[in-house]
């Protein structure tokens, strides 16, 4: 039973919009596995005032806060410090209280790492295509580097974007085996090779269930599986055409809970099991109302 006293942490989620996030079922259901006397609740933060809304947590002593579109970068000023993996990515998505302010870290990429790994899919040795040139997609790219990956590459509808985070996250990471294209450049490339493809624009998010970024039936055929970062719908359009052309596809709400999890234990110091990880699993796809 929940109780909200005097000793009652507080975590949250800041960004613009947050009226529909599923994250305050990961964190609540948690403490109350746990019997942690800590309550989770979404923040509204308008455009100009993330500083601000960084600067009041920390003076209302919130433990923790996770952090959304439209804030991921320009949160980075904010901090006392980052993390390294954040820094590189540059991108920041969760915020641990210390003695001087926050501390910024990014559990998007470790939580899509681990999402996939709970899949059986791997990166090691893989060529990968990453749809989308956003902060989502960076994160992945970085992701696919720093795990082994042998190639990838962005395409992107504006090519020099794509190029630009290419030559980033090569910089980065001190390598050359990421290239941005354009949407169509997966067209010279091999067609005798099978791609890990993630998805990791926007389209096909609900209510524009019917709309892919790439709806060329060839492109599908050259996926042995498709990741989507989009959770809501279960099943994007992207997922259906892959599973079309023969290949395994998913969806991100599994990359949504750890992430999620990850937060969860640098606020409290502790480790999720994995027992507990798919029990938040099945709560969130009850609230959901995702039957699979």
């Amino acid at each position: 039973m929940l109780r909200i006293d005097g000793y009652t942490r507080l975590c949250g989620l800041i960004g613009n919009p947050v009226e529909h996030t599923v994250s305050p079922v990961i964190h609540n259901t948690l403490a109350q596995m746990e019997g942690r006397n800590l309550v989770y609740v979404p923040f509204h933060v308008e455009e100009g005032q993330i500083k601000k809304a960084v600067e009041g947590a920390y003076a209302l002593n919130i433990l923790g806060m996770n952090v959304t579109v439209p804030y991921k970068r320009e949160v980075i000023n904010c901090l006392d410090e980052i993390d390294g993996i954040a820094g590189k990515i540059g991108a920041v998505n969760t915020l641990v209280r210390t003695s001087q302010g926050y501390k910024g870290y990014n559990t998007d990429a470790t939580g899509l790492y681990r999402a996939m790994c709970s899949e059986g899919i791997k990166i090691e040795g893989e060529e990968i295509l990453v749809l989308g040139a956003g902060g989502a997609a960076r994160a992945a790219a970085f992701l696919c580097v720093l795990k082994g990956a042998l190639k990838v590459y962005i395409l992107n509808r504006t090519k020099e974007r794509a190029q630009m985070v290419a030559e980033e996250v090569n910089g980065q990471c001190k390598t050359e085996c990421v290239e941005g294209m354009g949407i169509d450049g997966y067209k010279n490339l091999p067609e005798d090779k099978k791609y890990l493809a993630i998805q990791a624009t926007s389209v096909g998010l609900f209510p524009h269930t019917q709309e892919a970024v790439i709806s060329d039936k060839g492109f599908y055929r050259r996926v042995h599986t498709g990741f989507d970062l989009i959770y809501r719908p279960s099943c994007t359009k992207f997922m259906k055409l892959v599973r079309e052309a023969g290949g395994r596809s998913y969806h991100g709400l599994k990359m949504l809970l750890y992430q999620g999890i990850e937060a969860y234990e640098l606020w409290n110091g502790i480790s999720v099991s994995q027992k507990d990880a798919l029990l938040v699993y099945a709560k969130m796809k009850e609230a959901m109302g995702i039957e699979e």
